[in-house]
């Protein structure tokens, strides 16, 4: 059976991202796990004895039983719930392997970080995006659409962005949804960068539409230069009114060079009121057909 994997803490942004995956788990026909990481380390470890965090984790467990209980109910899916002891980012994706987990659909956000920089993307978010060997959807919004009627596939001219057009196929079979592809333009004054961009947009809406998904492209500009690039494509998704899904890449290489999160792509996370779905590059394995 299909996993999908929910790291929760049983704040607002968790229980959200449990919500936001039920369409998902209906369509794949899934099981949903819930996990929570009781991470526990330097000063704070020697404030509490083994009782108490036996009791602590007692209480958890108890939780945990209630949320996953209360789901079953309301669903009727099939929802179990581990807990481990660890780092949370570490955790989360050592569990989705040992699983093998579909997706992880998690907040942006857990209860153990804080908003002392307004604009970050959670630590634990942004490692788990970064080593997570199966897509990760991140929520970071309070409402939202349930289902998929579109997804936006940002592209650029690099051979790896355009992987993310297999995933994008999967996941509109799966809800039926379309496929909006777009394009951001900072320069007008380079006509071969216009003609390549269209020439791709031409490429990926055929292959796209040859799978039997509806698929439209645009160019938009970004007027404020490249720095304006990721808000100006989330203006255009919100503008559109009918997009529930973004999909993007997070990692790539370049030289023996490896990202921890491409500037964009944090940008996306952070920004993003829609769902956004992460994947990393090398793990997929479909590019030629764009070459």
């Amino acid at each position: 059976m299909n996993k999908i994997l929910i790291p929760i803490d049983f704040q607002k942004q968790s229980l959200l991202a449990l919500e936001q995956s039920y369409n998902l788990t209906r369509l794949l026909s899934a099981e949903i796990v819930l996990l929570y990481v009781h991470e526990q380390s330097g000063i704070f470890a020697s404030l509490f004895s083994n009782e108490q965090n036996n009791e602590m984790l007692s209480k958890i467990d108890e939780k945990l039983a209630e949320v996953a209980g209360k789901a079953s109910i309301t669903t009727g899916f099939s929802i179990s719930y581990m807990i481990e002891k660890g780092r949370i980012y570490s955790k989360i994706t050592e569990v989705a392997k040992q699983i093998g987990a579909k997706y992880i659909v998690m907040g942006t956000h857990s209860a153990t970080e804080t908003d002392e920089i307004e604009n970050r993307v959670g630590a634990n978010t942004s490692r788990v995006i970064r080593s997570a060997t199966c897509p990760v959807i991140t929520i970071n919004s309070r409402q939202l659409y349930h289902g998929c009627r579109n997804i936006l596939l940002p592209l650029d001219l690099t051979k790896e962005t355009r992987q993310k057009v297999t995933m994008g196929i999967e996941i509109a079979r799966i809800y039926g949804a379309g496929i909006k592809v777009v394009s951001a333009l900072w320069s007008k004054n380079d006509p071969a960068i216009i003609g390549r961009l269209y020439q791709q947009g031409e490429q990926v809406t055929n292959f796209i539409s040859d799978a039997g998904i509806e698929c439209t492209f645009e160019i938009i500009e970004s007027r404020g230069g490249e720095k304006t690039l990721v808000p100006s494509i989330l203006n255009y998704a919100k503008q559109q009114g009918d997009i529930d899904l973004v999909i993007i890449l997070t990692q790539q290489e370049i030289g023996i060079v490896e990202y921890f999160v491409g500037s964009h792509a944090q940008e996306f996370i952070r920004l993003s009121e829609i769902p956004v779905m992460s994947l990393i590059p090398k793990e997929l394995g479909f590019t030629s057909i764009f070459s």
